[in-house]
């Protein structure tokens, strides 16, 4: 008759190696992220390693925006909330941020106003045309202003994509605000540890 720990040793052994490898991040090793410095809500300045240590939700949109940068902002920030109620500890671990693509009118006043309507923990973000271009190319966010209408308004066009970012700052997920906040929550599940 075996001996008891020689069993426990086989089971064991057998368990790991029948166990699937740990899923790797869908952006894993993608070049997408990377140091800024732009203006914060309060007029003072916020940089991308203010935030090391943390998992980052990272969306570039407007205030302005009629339609989609409310949605996805509303869909990725009550998906945050789900995932807060469930688990606080790793909830507090994560930092969203919302970066304007239209630094003309998005003010430190504008983006605060529009932030604070999500989530009391959104920071938004804005600075020179500059600035706020080198930050998308980094991101891997396109955008372009649209035409004046005639009652001198404009729209901008860009990417929709909400990232999240491991507390390194490596890009690990694309959050599927389009499918709603429980699909953002349950992405939320499988990243944040």
């Amino acid at each position: 008759m075996p001996h008891k720990f020689t069993v426990a040793l086989t089971a064991l052994l057998l368990a790991s190696c029948n166990a699937a490898p740990a899923e790797e991040p869908p952006l894993a090793g993608a070049a997408i992220g990377g140091d800024f410095t732009l203006i914060g809500e309060d007029g003072s300045e916020v940089s991308w390693s203010d935030f090391s240590g943390k998992y980052r939700i990272v969306y570039f949109g407007y205030a302005f925006c009629p339609d989609i940068c409310p949605t996805d902002v509303q869909r990725a920030m009550a998906g945050l909330k789900l995932f807060e109620k469930d688990s606080p500890d790793l909830g507090a671990k994560i930092q969203p941020l919302f970066v304007t693509v239209d630094p003309a009118r998005d003010t430190p006043e504008v983006v605060a106003e529009f932030t604070d309507a999500f989530h009391p923990r959104l920071i938004g973000l804005t600075g020179s045309e500059a600035d706020i271009k080198a930050t998308a190319d980094k991101f891997a966010v396109y955008f372009t202003r649209g035409a004046d209408s005639e009652a001198g308004g404009y729209l901008m066009d860009h990417s929709n994509i909400t990232y999240l970012f491991a507390p390194d700052g490596s890009p690990l997920a694309m959050l599927p605000t389009d499918q709603g906040p429980e699909a953002v929550k349950a992405e939320l599940d499988k990243w944040v540890r």
